[in-house]
């Protein structure tokens, strides 16, 4: 049964429940009464299961407000998350079509009234709420990645490429021999930073805070001088599938800004397994945890019927894992153009959509959901897959949030590969040579500006996020907070109040 037909059922029901309530009874039937809180939720319900999200928040912010009026905190609690959800379901589709025309016509001078419509008609992102089309925040930046010609003109000057380039067009490599060549080492602070304003008054505030973890090219971690260490439940760990450390602060022990600071260091190394030969790949075993866990359908790396037969299209008769990984790479960089994706929405919606599967339906896809759908296409072909994310200094020296890929090959270990950087060869006007080789570098080979937090998507933490907490799930390159008292969203709210420094070192 569906998600929209359960949520019918479940509203149907109290809505029964609310009509028999004014009918007169017999002597032996009991008259049931149903409180308006619990009307005001349901109808909430209703709104968001008919894709009336603006008037689903509008009933959720009435259940909260009876709730807790009622001093009813546990459906208070659950209502309030109904309102974060729904926020976040629809806050990053805010133009309507005039609003949408209008931003195209700015950013893209000369862009015609056809070009116009069939980019909103047909190829950008949208939602439905209350029977009106609204549009995805960054409708026109998309629309430049999607028309690469009028994209370079706009990057004419600006963009440094040489810069971007210097680990791919590098004519001599230093450190020795590959995989695992000229290393970086990187040092640096996270900081989070809540204002005491935005703090709650009572209460617990959970913080899973992010940290960089020991992977095979990212060695040598250190995390010193953690803020708070009184407030310390668990970690700091950098081993594992994430790096991070569990907080929970009182609320009444904050006098002023909440501050949480670590000192972090790394050495990170360029990968080269450009010379793979195709003939010396071993053979799976299949019954390995690990290969089990990195073929398997999950979260947002979701194997179907569809994503199966396409990757078969993709690869032919090709059986070698991996000719046919860097098939799919290829692919990937000539058939999706990046584009910006409304992640917050894709984690909150009801029911849940894949990041793999929005892509592969719809065509748009960044960092993330270009590398989880390469990561989907070879897990269905029986290749382990992952995700990795965290934070890349390879465009400029600050860091920016990213993700990329990896494909496992017995005999070999972990293959990089990153579809994103490789389209922004894209970009920017040069010489075909100079982006074919740029794109060949990316597709088995990775440079060493890199911070890796995690080593795939929904890397699970222990204790791990409650099933009924408003979070960003995906990844956890800022941190996840989850406070039941406050009244409005601060783990939203919180990741602007997170930043990375760092610089190399000698």
């Amino acid at each position: 049964m569906t998600h929209r037909a359960i949520t019918a059922i479940l509203v149907a029901s109290v809505l029964l429940l609310i009509a028999a309530a004014g009918c007169i009874a017999t002597t032996e039937e009991k008259i049931i009464t149903i409180a308006p809180a619990d009307e005001a939720y349901a109808r909430g319900l209703a709104e968001y299961g008919a894709g009336n999200y603006r008037v689903a928040e509008e009933r959720f912010a009435e259940a909260y407000a009876l709730y807790t009026g009622a001093g009813d905190a546990d459906k208070a609690l659950t209502a309030r998350n109904a309102i974060f959800r729904t926020n976040r379901t629809v806050m990053e589709y805010p133009l309507d079509r005039s609003a949408a025309e209008a931003a195209l016509r700015e950013r893209v001078p000369g862009i015609t009234d056809a070009a116009i419509a069939e980019w909103l008609d047909t190829r950008a992102q949208t939602i439905v709420s209350e029977n009106e089309t609204l549009y995805f925040y960054d409708v026109t930046g998309n629309y430049l990645y999607a028309h690469p010609d009028e994209m370079q003109k706009q990057n004419a000057s600006g963009v440094d490429f040489d810069y971007i380039g210097r680990y791919a067009w590098a004519e001599n490599r230093s450190g020795g021999s590959g995989p695992y060549v000229n290393p970086v080492r990187y040092a640096g602070v996270e900081r989070l930073e809540i204002p005491h304003e935005a703090f709650p008054s009572t209460g617990i505030l959970k913080i899973w805070f992010p940290l960089p973890v020991e992977t095979e090219s990212q060695r040598n971690v250190t995390v010193t001088n953690l803020s708070a260490p009184d407030f310390i439940v668990a970690g700091p760990f950098t081993t594992g599938a994430i790096g991070y450390v569990y907080y929970e602060v009182p609320a009444d022990a904050v006098n002023g800004d909440l501050v949480i600071t670590a000192d972090i260091a790394f050495t990170s190394y360029e990968q080269i397994f450009e010379d793979i030969d195709p003939a010396l790949v071993g053979e799976y075993n299949t019954s390995d945890p690990e290969y089990l866990l990195y073929t398997k359908s999950e979260r947002n790396i979701e194997i179907t019927d569809a994503v199966r037969e396409k990757a078969r299209e993709i690869v032919g008769n090709e059986t070698n894992p991996h000719l046919q990984a860097q098939m799919i790479y290829y692919h990937i960089i000539e058939t999706y153009p990046y584009s910006h994706v409304p992640h917050a929405s894709l984690d909150a919606r009801e029911p849940k959509v894949a990041e793999s599967t929005y892509m592969f339906k719809t065509g748009h896809g960044d960092c993330g959901t270009q590398s989880l759908l390469f990561s989907a296409f070879c897990r269905s072909l029986g290749i382990p897959a992952r995700a990795l994310g965290g934070y890349q200094m390879i465009i400029a020296e600050t860091p920016g949030g990213h993700f990329w890929s990896e494909y496992y090959l017995p005999g070999y270990g972990w293959v990089p590969n990153d579809v994103t950087v490789a389209e922004a060869a894209d970009w920017v006007a040069m010489p075909d040579e100079k982006r074919t080789a740029f794109k060949d570098y990316y597709a088995a080979n990775l440079d060493p500006a890199r911070l890796v937090i995690q080593k795939n998507v929904d890397a699970p933490m222990d204790p791990a996020l409650p099933d009924d907490a408003v979070s960003f799930r995906v990844v956890r390159q800022s941190p996840a907070i989850v406070s039941d008292t406050a009244d409005y969203d601060l783990d939203l709210f919180c990741m602007g109040c997170f930043g990375i420094s760092l610089e190399t070192v000698d």
